[in-house]
């Protein structure tokens, strides 16, 4: 059974003195000098999860996490829109939740943005709508194109905040019940419910690199849902919801959500420089297979055999070699001949999905041993990894 809510009060006091000179009973002064106060105050409601053994219930997710899930509004250009009013000039819609008592909100990127790649623009202006009403103007502490990630700032003063608690992903099982809440179409605190159809996934960013993990559910996704929360039983959010397949344009159960361990990483980087950077090798690379290293006689039956290399990027300048012979191979194009990533500092690639993701623990400039295979034989590159750019195509690591 959920513990009973903790509420947290915050007073603000603004004490405005009236104006006056000289002493009591002078000429000219006030005696009658006045104070005049205003109050107020921001209540943190603070929930606790339900119990590890207890059931997924729908109807007690949306009354613990629902207040806490916000709308989000954006005037991306042109002619000011209304407040409130979707599509008054050119504005964005979209979902997001509150992180703490500091007025801290979570979205996505592409909710407060314009564009992609070298193109991307911020919005000249964001509101906040919760579900009491109130809507407060927000301000973008930064953006992540790369993970599809913003964090929003608002002043608490006089709002009642709800935060959500932000989980992991990493233990997350195919068929675990998820409830995703947002704002579908405008329409506000909307609850859909479903299971996890799927883990780590890769799905496209607003710079074309992937966002590796991702979190696969068949839980109602559509337009205005980007940026509201993916929750589990317990109230923890399990990511921030992203993306949807689709050929219709609506929602037809395949959606994706940022994972909730990239989306943390995220979040402490904008705080503290309101922007992230992301290391760089400049490689295109394909996933070895048993059935694959068996046909091409490979050293290795996994890894990330290198396609292509960017030129004059760190693993050019480190001397990585690229295929040079296009091969068919069980319908897909195969470029035979180069060299084969196996390792990033020690650590084994299982796969070849596993290269961007093992560059996550690195920052531009750092300098990192690759163990790869050339010419069936092994050796260790040393490579300096560049800054990675705010666009490319095809996607590279």
């Amino acid at each position: 059974m959920t513990a009973p809510s903790l509420l947290l009060a915050a007073l603000i006091a603004l004490v405005v003195a009236g104006c006056g000179g000289g002493d009591d009973g002078a000429a000219g002064g006030d005696s009658d000098a006045s104070v005049t106060t205003i109050e107020r105050t921001t209540t943190v409601e603070v929930t606790r999860g339900a119990g590890d053994d207890d059931a997924f219930d729908p109807s007690r997710i949306y009354e613990r996490d629902a207040p806490g899930v916000v709308t989000i509004r954006s005037v991306l250009s042109g002619a000011a829109a209304v407040p409130g009013v979707p599509g008054g000039g050119d504005s964005g819609l979209g979902s997001g939740f509150v992180l703490n008592e500091r007025g801290e909100i979570a979205t996505n990127a592409h909710v407060v943005t314009q564009g992609e790649g070298r193109s991307i623009r911020e919005a000249k202006e964001v509101y906040v709508a919760f579900a009491d009403g109130n809507q407060v103007p927000a301000r973008i502490v930064g953006y992540d194109a790369n993970a599809d990630v913003a964090l929003l700032r608002i002043d608490p003063s006089g709002l009642t905040l709800r935060p959500l608690r932000l989980g992991t992903a990493r233990d997350l099982r195919v068929g675990s019940p998820v409830a995703a809440i947002g704002s579908p179409f405008g329409e506000p605190q909307s609850l859909s419910v479903g299971v996890v159809s799927a883990t780590d996934r890769s799905i496209r960013s607003l710079t074309g690199f992937e966002i590796g993990g991702a979190i696969q559910t068949d839980a109602a996704i559509n337009q205005g849902n980007s940026g509201g929360p993916l929750v589990n039983a317990k109230g923890d959010v399990l990511g921030i919801n992203s993306q949807i397949q689709t050929s219709s344009g609506g929602g037809e159960g395949v959606g994706y959500a940022v994972p909730a361990d990239t989306v943390r990483r995220t979040l402490a980087a904008l705080r503290e420089d309101g922007k992230i950077d992301y290391a760089y090798l400049g490689v295109a690379t394909t996933r070895i297979y048993p059935q694959l290293a068996r046909r091409f006689r490979l050293p290795v039956t996994a890894g990330a055999w290198v396609q292509e290399v960017v030129p004059d990027g760190p693993a050019d300048d480190a001397g990585l070699r690229a295929g040079t012979q296009e091969r068919r191979f069980q319908a897909r194009d195969v470029t035979v001949g180069g060299d084969i990533i196996t390792a990033v500092n020690g650590e084994k690639l299982e796969n070849e999905a596993a290269l961007a993701e093992a560059l996550l623990d690195f920052r531009p400039g750092r300098q990192v041993t690759l163990r790869i295979y050339r010419d069936g034989k092994p050796r260790d590159v040393r490579v300096r990894l560049g800054t990675r750019p705010k666009q490319t195509d095809p996607v590279r690591p």
